[in-house]
C-alpha cells in the first residue's frame, strides 16, 4: 500500500453522501489511504487528470480486478495497443457523427414511445417509469440485444455494478452478478441465431463481430457497455429532473431557451457524478506529489490499488467555486464526468444526446406541469456509482 496519509471513513455515511468526506480529503489529504475501501484515493481534479493519462503507472489493466473476474477482459481494463485496437472497432458505432446521423433519431423515437406509456396525470416513480425505461430501450438497440426487456437490461446492469464495487467480498452480491453475466451471454447467443448476416446493422454487437473480434471479446465489451451505458443515463435523467424541479428558476431558464438542455446535463454530471470513481492498478513503483501546495510526495508501490475519485474532482474548489451548488450557467469544461486521457468514455456522445438533447427536453415539453409529488423523499445512494433510488412525481 502507498505511504499516503491514512484517512478513515464511515462506510454507510460515505455511501449515503460522500461529498463532506471528499471535501475534507481535498482540503487536508488530497491523496490518502482509506483502509475501509482498501485503496489510495486521489481526490483533486488536477492530480486525477495528470495521473489518469500516465497509464504506464496508473494502469487500467487489472488481471485480478473484480471487473475482469466477473465480466471478462474488456477494453476498459486494457492499456496501450490492446486498448486502442478494441476501441478502434467499437468507437465508430457510437462516435459523435454516428450519434448525430443515426442514434439521435432513434433516441427521439424511443422517448416518444416511453412518454406515451406514462399516461397524463397519475403520480408515478420517474426512476423506473421513464429514466430506467428510456435508457434501457436505447441500450437495447445500440447493443443489438433487442431480444430482452429494458427491465432485464437494468437488472443486469445493476447486478454488475454492485458486483464490481463489491470490495467487501459479499458472496450474495457476487452470486447475483455472476447470474447476470451468464444471462447476458445467453441473450447474446440467442441474438446471434437471429442475425441475418447483414453488415448494415449499426448495433455494437454486429459491428464488433463484423470486425473479426472474437466472441469472447464481444461478450466482454457488451457487458462493459451494459454496466455503464444503462446506469449512467438512467441516473443522469432522474437526477437532473430532480435537480431542475428543486431549482425552478433554473428550469425556467431552460424553458425560455436562455440556457441549453445539454448544458444542464453537463452541470448535473459535474455536480452529482453518476460515475464517481474509476480504479487503477499501480504498475510500477512511483513517487508523486499532489498539486496541493505544501503536500508531501506519496510513494506508490507496484500492485497498489488506486481510486480516481471523479465525483470529488468535479467539486474541486480550484476549478469550481461553490462546487456544492447546482448552477446550469456554470463553465463545466474542466469537469471529469466522462474521465480523461485514453480511457475517456467512448459513449459520451451517446449519453449527451440521449439525456441532454432528448430525455430532459422531451419530458418537460410533454409535461409542462411536472412536479414532485407525495411525502416520499427522493433518496440518493452510492459513491462509486451514484444515483436516485426513487423520484415520485405528478405529471399534470
Amino acid at each position: 500500500m502507498s505511504d499516503a496519509p491514512v484517512v478513515h471513513i464511515d462506510v454507510e455515511s460515505f455511501l449515503n453522501d460522500p461529498y463532506p468526506a471528499l471535501a475534507q480529503m481535498r482540503a487536508e489529504s488530497p491523496i490518502c489511504t482509506v483502509p475501509e475501501l482498501g485503496a489510495t484515493l486521489l481526490t483533486k481534479r488536477d492530480d486525477i487528470h495528470a495521473c489518469e493519462k500516465n497509464v504506464a503507472v496508473f494502469s487500467s489493466h487489472q488481471p485480478g480486478g473484480l471487473m475482469n473476474v466477473l465480466m471478462g477482459h474488456n477494453m476498459m481494463r486494457k492499456d496501450g495497443d490492446d486498448h486502442r485496437k478494441e476501441r478502434f472497432v467499437y468507437y465508430p458505432a457510437i462516435s459523435p457523427n454516428k450519434v448525430k446521423m443515426y442514434w439521435a433519431e432513434e433516441f427521439a423515437r424511443l422517448a416518444h414511445e416511453v412518454l406515451d406509456s406514462l399516461g397524463s396525470s397519475n403520480a408515478i416513480d420517474l426512476v423506473p417509469a421513464y429514466a430506467t425505461a428510456l435508457s434501457g430501450e436505447a441500450l437495447k438497440v445500440m447493443t443489438g440485444l433487442t431480444n430482452i426487456t429494458f427491465e432485464q437490461m437494468d437488472a443486469w446492469s445493476q447486478a454488475m455494478i454492485d458486483g464490481i464495487a463489491n470490495y467487501g467480498g459479499d458472496p450474495e452480491v457476487e452470486a447475483i452478478c455472476r447470474a447476470a453475466t451468464k444471462a447476458i451471454d445467453d441473450a447474446i447467443d440467442e441474438r446471434l441465431t437471429q442475425l441475418d448476416g447483414s453488415t448494415d446493422d449499426p448495433s455494437l454487437m454486429v459491428v464488433m463481430l463484423s470486425s473479426g473480434m472474437t466472441l469472447e471479446q464481444v461478450r466482454a465489451n457488451i457487458k462493459l457497455t451494459i454496466s455503464g451505458g444503462q446506469n449512467e443515463p438512467r441516473d443522469a435523467i432522474a437526477g437532473a429532473v430532480w435537480a431542475l424541479l428543486t431549482h425552478p428558476d433554473q428550469l425556467d431558464r431552460l424553458r425560455s431557451g436562455e440556457v441549453s438542455w445539454l448544458q444542464a446535463f453537463e452541470e448535473y454530471c459535474r455536480w452529482i457524478s453518476p460515475i464517481g470513481m474509476s480504479p487503477r492498478r499501480i504498475a510500477a513503483d512511483f513517487e508523486y506529489r499532489s498539486v496541493m501546495a505544501g503536500a508531501a510526495p506519496v510513494r506508490f508501490e507496484s500492485e497498489d490499488r488506486v481510486f480516481l475519485m471523479f465525483g470529488s474532482a468535479n467539486r474541486d474548489e480550484a476549478h469550481f467555486p461553490n462546487g456544492d451548488r447546482f448552477d446550469i450557467t456554470r463553465d463545466t469544461s474542466a469537469a471529469l464526468a466522462f474521465g480523461a486521457g485514453p480511457h475517456f468514455c467512448a459513449g459520451a456522445a451517446a449519453s449527451r444526446s440521449l439525456v441532454g438533447e432528448v430525455a430532459l427536453p422531451k419530458l418537460c415539453e410533454r409535461f409542462p406541469d411536472l412536479r414532485l409529488e407525495g411525502t416520499e423523499v427522493p433518496r440518493f445512494v452510492g459513491w462509486a456509482f451514484r444515483g436516485l433510488v426513487n423520484l415520485p412525481v405528478a405529471l399534470a
